[in-house]
């Protein structure tokens, strides 16, 4: 039989058995059918994991462990309560009881921790406040039904089951808020802990099970093996550690959502035991409400940073040329502004040249825009270096690159072009036009003396500079 088949059938032959369970007489017989039902659920998962590999086999495994404690502890609940005659409570079963929550505890933080970067720190948060918003209702529910024992260890192990199911709600939270990929597989995983998580608090606050009509405080039990079983025979449980870390937890809608309707879980709880006439366990709200603020605020202020990061990295972006790293033509006008500005107050000399590669459309056609690329962005970085801190250069558009040289006459910037046609990679040449700021004209008249200056010396046959005719505005500087 095939998976895609099998995981149907096992689904109909539980749903089924079910029906038989509900029917039955409170006593033996029903409890027997609960130690069958977990017995068939370990052997469908342990066929399970014989058929994994590696890393996959390994949370399956945790998983049938968990299961064959689980069913283990029914066998000797129905042992003390039919055959010995002794109260089951406590007892060795409840130690197998227990044995489940750490280890199906350790199975989700696996899938959490394969799924997701370690780096995700909102994630964890995230994780930590579901945790913190719905132990504080859950604990405020099963509380009254605690204590009133005969014995220290009965108290220590009634106490146990409220922290085990704790465990179970973090891994719970993990895999909601950490994981995005809701395979099939995973979603029965997710159906069986929250089963498993109603059962007790069922069971907790049921008085007297046998006088109930159905046997609603073991059917949730009996639910968590269907679908422990279901979800290991399901074809996407092989996919359950197969992808790797999830990219970084975004801040949707839904998630945002989610999270509020959490965090309102205990004031709400409050509100609840008023209406109800409850002892409002005062302790415990106020503890799990100020856990809950601190990781807001941690959340918070990740958001804000993060939003601070992206904001400087898209700044960067808008000043930036993609393909060079070069500043851009919007940073070379704002820089052109600030430099105007500085040599006006200084009474220093700023020059500015309009470099063009030469030929670069032939070496386009002939090479490739692949290789034409790896030239402008060569250029750029050989150019770079060789400029140190000399001047500014920003890709203008095309092959054409504007430098801007503060504090340097004609004859020092010229000697500083020389030094980048030295450096020009793949023996290409590039043509320059050179303008000295005549302390009036605008940026865009300097602009266009230095572009005047660059067609005059593209006319003269290329690889060289070619100075810029001086303004008709007198200088107050000389160059």
């Amino acid at each position: 039989m095939n998976g895609s088949r099998a995981w149907r059938v096992y689904l109909l032959g539980g749903v089924a058995a079910l029906v038989v369970f509900a029917l039955l007489p409170y006593g033996m017989p029903r409890d027997v059918m609960c130690v069958l039902s977990g017995l068939v659920t370990v052997a469908v998962m342990w066929r399970s994991a014989a058929r994994r590999r590696g890393d996959a086999a390994l949370p399956w495994t945790l998983l049938m462990l968990a299961q064959v404690t689980m069913a283990a502890g029914d066998a000797l609940w129905v042992y003390y309560e039919y055959i010995a005659g002794t109260d089951p409570f406590p007892s060795a079963a409840d130690g197998l009881y227990l044995a489940q929550y750490p280890i199906v505890a350790a199975a989700l933080f696996m899938l959490v921790r394969r799924r997701r970067s370690p780096g995700d720190r909102d994630a964890w948060l995230d994780g930590a406040i579901v945790v913190v918003g719905l132990a504080l209702p859950y604990w405020v529910l099963i509380s009254p039904g605690l204590g009133g024992y005969g014995s220290v260890l009965a108290e220590a192990i009634a106490l146990s089951y409220p922290v085990g199911d704790v465990l179970l709600l973090a891994g719970l939270a993990g895999v909601l808020t950490m994981t995005r990929a809701r395979t099939p597989a995973l979603r029965m995983i997710v159906v069986a802990v929250v089963c498993l998580l109603a059962g007790d608090v069922i069971f907790v606050l049921a008085d007297d099970p046998a006088a109930l009509a159905l046997p609603i405080d073991v059917m949730p039990y009996l639910l968590s093996y269907l679908f422990w079983g279901a979800a290991a025979l399901h074809p996407s449980a092989a996919d359950l550690l197969r992808t790797g870390p999830e990219p970084i937890t975004p801040v949707t809608t839904r998630r945002l959502l989610g999270l509020t309707a959490v965090v309102l879980l205990a004031p709400g709880t409050s509100v609840v035991c008023f209406a109800l006439g409850l002892h409002p366990r005062t302790l415990a709200v106020a503890t799990a409400s100020a856990v809950l603020f601190v990781l807001v605020v941690t959340r918070m202020a990740g958001m804000l940073r993060r939003l601070g990061e992206q904001a400087r990295l898209l700044d960067e972006i808008a000043r930036t040329d993609v393909l060079t790293g070069l500043p851009n033509r919007r940073t070379l006008d704002a820089q052109l502004t600030r430099e105007y500005e500085r040599a006006a107050r200084e009474a220093a000399p700023l020059a500015l040249a309009l470099i063009d590669l030469d030929r670069f459309k032939r070496f386009n056609d002939t090479r490739g825009h692949q290789a034409g690329d790896a030239l402008l962005a060569g250029a750029a970085t050989a150019w770079s270096l060789a400029l140190g801190g000399g001047g500014m250069l920003a890709r203008y558009g095309g092959e054409e690159f504007v430098l801007l040289i503060p504090g340097r006459d004609l004859d020092e910037a010229e000697h500083l072009l020389a030094a980048l046609r030295a450096v020009t990679p793949e023996q290409q040449t590039f043509s320059a036009g050179l303008a000295l700021w005549d302390h009036r004209e605008t940026p865009l008249e300097l602009l266009r003396r230095a572009d005047t200056a660059l067609y005059a010396a593209k006319e003269a046959g290329r690889a060289r500079t070619v100075r810029a005719e001086p303004s008709h505005r007198a200088s107050p500087v000389s160059g």
